[in-house]
């Protein structure tokens, strides 16, 4: 069948370029120093790699305060300056209400004081109706 013929051809590829002997030089492995010496270094490493694991995480969670104070101090500052627009709004409605105000009170007593010049009728002023011989205005 096809298929066992699609086998047959893959084992002879493979086998028409399996690769050759490999010819090495003998050496000497591992540098210039001993099992107890290559040992001692590799225990000094792992103990070194504990510390700067250490340190790492360290730096990490320093780094990570130091980007929540950040953004702390940024909400912050927002929240002054918001505080600062607020005042000085509040600041010039308050001078336009006393300016209205006053605006209002000179008007008033403008008004008071042409009526009195003017000089109102008897009945509109503050007398007694019929004034006697002792009657004063009040």
């Amino acid at each position: 069948s096809v298929a066992k013929k699609e086998l047959d051809d893959l084992e002879r590829w493979k086998e028409e370029h399996k690769p050759g002997p490999i010819t090495l030089v003998p050496q000497r492995l591992g540098g210039k120093e001993s099992e107890a010496q290559a040992r001692q270094k590799q225990q000094m490493m792992l103990i070194q790699s504990k510390y700067r694991l250490k340190h790492k995480r360290e730096e990490y969670v320093k780094a990570k305060k130091a980007a929540e104070e950040a953004e702390i101090l940024k909400k912050k500052t927002i929240q002054r300056e918001k505080a600062q627009r607020l005042e000085v709004k509040k600041r010039k409605q308050e001078m336009q209400r006393r300016e209205m105000f006053l605006e209002d009170q000179n008007y008033k007593t403008n008004e008071l004081l042409n009526r009195l010049d003017v000089g109102l009728p008897k009945n509109d002023s503050c007398q007694i109706a019929n004034p006697g011989p002792g009657s004063t205005a009040w």
